[in-house]
């Protein structure tokens, strides 16, 4: 796996531009860059009689701006987002008593993470019923109790 510089080197060419383009744009010199255009803009009002063409100036320039700052902070969020998986990710493979099938949960469906979500629901209740706070429940254990109830419930049809 590439770190460091070597990273760098192997991302594509928008990908490089890309990232510095986002890391600039959320710097205190992008700001004030951006404050100034605004300030520059407003000064040159009365020179052009506020006219429609200063004002489409403007409007423009901030639409094709916004534009693409939007693709821009998705891609940053969207890497941010998988770093933050994979970090997890390997949390949980390396915490004894995790469950491993929550590895990728991202990509489960929407069915499966309410299910998954209703478990975690049964662990609240399990650990609000324990008086000791550093007892531990795990998903597993929450099936087997489910499994019980619905048991039951067949039982006792």
């Amino acid at each position: 796996m590439a770190t460091g510089a070597s990273s760098a080197k192997t991302n594509s060419f928008f990908g490089r531009l890309a990232e510095s383009i986002t890391r600039f744009s959320g710097s205190t010199a992008a700001f004030i860059g951006s404050a100034g255009v605004v300030l520059l803009w407003a000064a040159t009002g009365p020179l052009f009689k506020y006219s429609e063409t200063w004002q489409l100036v403007i409007n423009t320039g901030t639409t094709i701006v916004t534009f693409l700052m939007v693709f821009l902070i998705q891609r940053a969020q969207n890497k941010d987002s998988l770093v933050l998986h994979l970090k997890l990710n390997e949390l949980i493979a390396a915490t004894q008593g995790a469950s491993n099938r929550m590895i990728n949960a991202q990509d489960l469906s929407e069915e499966e993470i309410r299910v998954l979500h209703q478990f975690f629901c049964l662990l609240a209740e399990k650990a609000k019923q324990d008086t000791d706070l550093g007892q531990t429940h795990s998903v597993e254990e929450a099936e087997d109790n489910h499994e019980e109830k619905l048991a039951a419930l067949r039982d006792g049809k």
